[in-house]
């Protein structure tokens, strides 16, 4: 090996001595920036659950709206707040804004009332709402679907004419 070859592999050598320090120092420092941070004490809390009221829209029966919460302690820092909500404008009213049900198909028409009913069971319910388990809506059982003697008269007209029509 000649002496300029092993000058340059003793300063390769040396140049990553040097690296290996330099980042071997690096990560010590690293290492020392960071402290251990103390566990946060879990404080238990003597604030009770929060109490939602019902969803109020803002315009309408329906869409965004807000709901105020509460709740009560004696070192509770925050009592009440307010929370943006919204009511789907597609869900059955008369039954809570915030109960979904999952209705049934319609029954058969009952001739006495002129109606036909269906029942529905709690789907879901937002933030606690007080809903009931199942209900029951009816509706006008519309048209009822009777033989009407006069649409059988015009039927035998029709059919008169049409063999009047040939017989010319």
């Amino acid at each position: 090996m000649s002496p300029q070859q092993y000058q340059q592999q003793r300063r390769k050598f040396a140049a990553a001595f040097l690296a290996l320090i330099f980042i071997l120092a690096a990560v010590d420092t690293a290492e020392a920036g960071k402290k251990e941070k103390p566990e946060k004490k879990v404080k238990k809390s003597d604030c009770g659950e929060w109490q939602w009221s019902v969803c109020v829209p803002t315009s309408g029966d329906c869409g965004l709206g807000t709901r105020e919460g509460t709740r009560t302690g004696a070192e509770c820092k925050q009592t009440m707040k307010t929370q943006r909500c919204k009511i789907p404008c597609n869900w059955k009213k008369q039954f809570g804004a915030e109960c979904k049900y999952q209705f049934q198909a319609w029954g058969e028409c009952d001739l006495n009332t002129a109606l036909k009913t269906r029942t529905g069971s709690l789907k879901r319910a937002l933030h606690n709402a007080d809903c009931q388990k199942t209900v029951t809506i009816s509706k006008p059982c519309g048209k009822l679907t009777k033989p009407k003697p006069q649409a059988e008269s015009k039927k035998k007209k029709k059919e008169g004419k049409k063999q009047e029509k040939m017989l010319d």
